[in-house]
């Protein structure tokens, strides 16, 4: 009976291999996951889990039940990004501006290897939930299935995600004890002047200058308003005003995304933006208004937890293949809601080879296949973990 502890089978790793490239192949974006959903669901019943289709939208959830024990979660996304893949593999996308440039066809075909793993050897007591989310990329998928109903309808003690990770070696694990990726907010701020014409400036009172002084003001926030020691970003990414050569607009707008590691420096920032729309503007003249929109909180590691994924891979992988403490990402990660409603972790699985790989969002993007039976080990090892050091007593 194969035990966690093994690697799982090379025809399993082969068909897991099959899928992710058919999943490659085929990417759909966030909500939209038909074609993928139906085949996990598909795949999960074929090796005789209880599925529940629908949760959050195209959200599935399995459930393997092996006796009386601890339940925990183990989560893959499954949506593609919007953009055009440039790539000569034999399974690059068959649809055009739409492509797996993220590695969620690879997350999805490690958690379903895991599944097909763990319901052939049974060597556990207790629950495992295997949940496929839809819409990680920007469309809050983990809060839809939270909202759904995910932990009240598959009660849990602790949950668990990874990602693979360009710039850390295959068969490499990061992790740290608190924040792994930021907070991302976004923002659309309106200065409303007076139009005039070009030739006679005076006759009005041009939006373009308060825009410009409000973006150097925006960046005074990171630079001299937030502690060095508590990270930040704030960018602003969008100018609109004008119409043409000789006319002085009526309205400039500026666009930008803030990224924390804290919650407190999170609501700081926010703070002060909107205290600076408010008040830079009429100091020449002009009225602005602020719209901050929330978006995925901080994807903050449980510490046991967090702990609990060190002690796993430094059991299968050797103490030299796991960076603890590993440095948070600024980019942002909707299994953070999760982490907020359940406890859990979330941690980074190298992927470079023999050579390094293109980074995520990079349109010649390819996950590694490599990382297969890495991947169904360590989700296999949490679980048994949970069986011997349960988190709830």
């Amino acid at each position: 009976m194969p035990s966690y502890r093994d690697l799982p089978s090379s025809a399993l790793i082969q068909e897991a291999s099959n899928w992710r490239r058919d999943f490659h192949a085929h990417p759909e974006l966030g909500y939209s996951e038909h074609r993928t959903s139906e085949k996990v669901a598909q795949l999960l019943e074929s090796f005789g889990l209880k599925v529940t289709r629908g949760i959050g939208g195209t959200g599935v959830v399995a459930t393997l039940q092996n006796g009386v024990g601890p339940s925990i979660g183990l989560r893959a996304d499954m949506d593609a990004l919007p953009m055009q893949e440039n790539s000569c593999a034999p399974h690059a996308s068959c649809l055009p501006g739409c492509m797996h440039a993220c590695g969620h066809d690879g997350h999805t075909s490690i958690l379903l290897a895991t599944a097909r793993h763990l319901s052939e050897s049974n060597d556990f007591n207790g629950c495992v939930y295997f949940i496929f989310q839809p819409a990680e990329e920007t469309g809050a998928g983990a809060r839809a299935m939270i909202t759904d109903g995910l932990f009240e309808r598959f009660p849990m003690e602790a949950i668990y995600g990874l990602h693979n990770w360009p710039g850390l070696p295959v068969d490499t694990v990061g992790v740290n004890h608190g924040a792994m990726m930021a907070s991302q907010d976004t923002f659309e701020i309106h200065i409303l002047g007076s139009g005039a014409h070009a030739a006679m400036p005076e006759r009005g009172n041009d939006p373009i200058i308060v825009a410009t002084q409000l973006v150097s003001a925006l960046q005074s926030i990171v630079s001299r308003r937030v502690s060095p020691l508590n990270p930040a970003v704030l960018s602003v990414t969008v100018i609109e005003a004008g119409s043409a050569y000789n006319i002085i607009p009526q309205i400039a707008t500026i666009k930008g995304t803030v990224r924390c590691l804290d919650q407190d420096v999170r609501n700081q920032v926010q703070e002060m933006i909107t205290t600076m729309v408010s008040n830079l503007p009429p100091a020449f003249g002009a009225e602005g208004t602020v719209k901050y929109m929330e978006g995925y909180p901080v994807t903050k590691n449980n510490p046991t937890c967090a702990e609990r994924v060190r002690g796993v891979a430094t059991e299968l992988l050797g103490d030299n293949h796991v960076v603890w403490n590993e440095k948070a990402s600024m980019a942002s990660e909707d299994f953070a809601f999760m982490l907020e409603a359940c406890p859990g972790a979330y941690f980074w699985l190298g992927a470079d080879g023999a050579s390094a790989s293109k980074p995520l969002h990079h349109p010649s993007y390819d996950f590694n296949d490599d990382l297969l039976p890495t991947g169904v080990r360590l989700f296999s090892a949490l679980l048994h973990s949970h069986q011997t050091n349960p988190l709830l007593k």
